[in-house]
């Protein structure tokens, strides 16, 4: 009898990948340099469409040439040789399902972020910590490269998968020139090699300073109004004036700079001032550029935003894009818009429980179409004129005092001027959402603000400022707010 000839297990490779990135040709291209190189090879996808444009996974087993082997068409934990995840959230899920093993997983993740619906819903900052994450495929994995492959994908003008199977290539049994070989198209090739190469795969992202960036765009006069401000807060208050200008005009980015400009003088050097004022000048430009009615349909309406749903659904030529908005118009959205006191009757009918036809009821709007287009850019025309509506003036004058109170703080208690920088994030979003948010902010201001500024503050008015915002993001009901306020259990909430 002839000794039996020990079978080498097949190299099993597991593939992570959001819809539209391309895993299915990543997936064809491994099969391909499988077939090239003579090796016998299977793979299986199981599709998904809950997360984003829904996250698909392809399983892929390559075995020894001349050899006939039995294929799995599913993974098993703990038995994956390669994991390749074209997003970290994706890389999360391969690690929490046991995927990665240790003392056998090569695992190839991109530190790019594409935020889940779980992450975008939240009213504060709901995205998943990273570092924990990147920290954990280097911890459960026999050899991790952690780079943002997404990035790349975007320098060199292709598919994040031509990238990641570059990335991949030295994992695979055959010569990377070999997997180079089934690779078509310039762009393809041109990600392929950028990822093939030594990179550095410390896991960390890199940090670009987009800050000296934006200013280097400004004109003489923008850019010396931005040097006349703290080194640090440069990078924020150059990107928060373009931002001013695109959302109304010169005037008002210029108005941005001044309000900044008070904030800094006020500001001591010390760490707690320093980031107090940074995160002013963030919140600030957000708020001075809230969104109406006349921004919405500005930005549903702009040439780039079709672009990037062209670009998303992978539009071919000969193919029609259509695209439909819900509108669910409200008459306090209207009155909003409107000259000051054409704005205060009509938001004073609402209060009442009238309304007017066509109004409270949701809507659709073709974009795409000559009719819905151009009815939602006579809408973000209005625009022009918002300095003289009813909600820039209100809007306005809650910034004056915000403004007002931040110099007060400044001077006499950072810590509190840092929780203070942070409370217009409870201000978001339009329609329902915004009105909610509003109600939160002037409760919190007339509960806490207001108080501890006419006592000059305090030590605990800072950390019961900080409590209260928390209570403000925790739900869209207000009710942990409502809560937090209520006068047993405030004290002890804080």
């Amino acid at each position: 009898m002839n000794a039996m000839t020990e079978v080498k297990a097949p190299l099993r490779i597991l593939i992570y990948a959001l819809g539209g990135e391309g895993g299915g040709v990543l997936m064809n291209w491994i099969v391909a340099a499988a077939r090239a190189a003579g090796r016998p090879v299977q793979a299986t996808s199981v599709p998904g469409v809950a997360q984003r444009t829904g996250s698909t996974t392809y399983y892929i087993e390559v075995a020894e040439a001349g050899t006939r082997p039995v294929f799995n068409l599913v993974p098993m934990p703990g038995r994956v040789d390669v994991l390749i995840a074209s997003e970290l959230a994706e890389a999360g899920r391969a690690l929490e399902a046991g995927y990665v093993s240790p003392g056998l997983t090569t695992l190839i993740a991109s530190t790019g972020r594409t935020f889940t619906t779980a992450e975008k819903i939240q009213l504060g900052d709901g995205r998943y910590p990273s570092d924990r994450v990147i920290g954990a495929a280097e911890a459960l994995s026999k050899e991790a490269d952690l780079r943002d492959f997404t990035a790349m994908a975007e320098d060199e003008g292709t598919y994040i998968s031509a990238v990641l199977f570059g990335a991949a290539a030295r994992a695979l049994p055959w010569t990377v020139e070999a997997s180079r070989a089934v690779v078509e198209g310039r762009a393809s090739l041109a990600g392929f090699d950028r990822a093939a190469g030594p990179g550095d795969t410390d896991g960390v992202p890199e940090d670009i300073d987009k800050g000296a960036d934006a200013v280097g765009s400004l004109t003489t006069d923008e850019a010396e109004g931005v040097a006349r401000l703290p080194d640090h807060l440069r990078g924020v208050a150059s990107l928060g004036h373009e931002r001013c200008a695109d959302y109304q005009d010169q005037s008002y980015a210029d108005l941005y700079l001044e309000r900044l400009a008070r904030l800094s003088m006020e500001a001591g050097d010390d760490q707690a001032s320093r980031h107090a004022l940074s995160e002013a000048g963030r919140r600030l430009a957000l708020w001075m550029c809230y969104e109406d009615i006349s921004r919405v349909a500005d930005l549903k309406t702009r040439p780039e935003r079709f672009d990037r749903i062209r670009s998303e659904v992978q539009l071919t030529p000969g193919q029609h894009l259509s695209v439909t908005e819900y509108l669910k118009p409200r008459l306090e959205e209207i009155a909003d818009v409107l000259p000051t006191g054409m704005g205060r009757r009509l938001r004073a009918r609402a209060e009442a429980g009238r309304s007017l036809p066509f109004l409270g009821k949701g809507r659709y709007v073709r974009s795409t179409g000559p009719v819905g287009f151009r009815l939602l850019r006579a809408v973000a025309w209005i625009g022009r004129f918002r300095k003289g509506s009813l909600r820039y003036a209100e809007e306005q004058a809650e910034i004056a005092e915000w403004i007002d109170t931040m110099v007060l703080a400044l001077k006499q208690d950072p810590a509190f001027a840092e929780a203070l920088a942070e409370l217009p994030r409870v201000r978001k979003g339009y329609s329902d959402t915004a009105l909610r948010g509003l109600r939160a902010y002037r409760l919190i201001r007339a509960r806490i603000v207001e108080p501890a500024r006419m006592a000059g503050f305090g030590a605990n008015s800072a950390d019961r400022l900080r409590g209260a915002i928390a209570a403000a993001m925790a739900d869209d009901t207000h009710a942990a707010l409502d809560a937090f306020l209520a006068p047993a259990g405030g004290e002890a909430a804080a």
